[in-house]
């Protein structure tokens, strides 16, 4: 069993910034690729940043310049900073790994958190 916590949303003023954080725990071999995904109220899920593990990004058109991705693998945690929030940028905001564990071994498996909400205020 795998768990992934987020932290760190909030309520920010357009403008503002927030750093959100994800950390894995559990029987954790080796986790691959993670990566933020976003779904605001009466709209689809969508990926805005992934993360490979050795560190390579890519990014939702519309927050390139404002977001990064960055992750620790000795500490299962995935990072995304956002500058310049606006206010569409209010969603719940969920972090996804691709997780060997010691029970799925060989084959890895899909996990996402429980989401945390941003909110930016005009």
């Amino acid at each position: 069993q795998v768990n992934l916590v987020e932290s760190g949303g909030g309520v920010v003023q357009a403008g503002g910034s927030l750093r959100l954080s994800c950390t894995a725990s559990g029987r954790i071999v080796n986790i691959n690729k993670m990566g933020w995904y976003r779904q605001a109220p009466g709209k689809q899920r969508e990926s805005i940043a992934t993360i490979t593990r050795d560190g390579r990004t890519d990014y939702l058109d519309s927050v390139k310049g404002r977001v990064a991705a960055s992750r620790d693998n000795a500490k299962n945690t995935l990072y995304l900073l956002m500058d310049s929030l606006i206010p569409e940028d209010t969603a719940v905001y969920y972090c996804h790994a691709n997780i060997l564990t010691t029970t799925s071994w060989p084959k890895s498996t899909d996990y996402w958190g429980q989401g945390t909400q941003v909110t930016v205020s005009s």
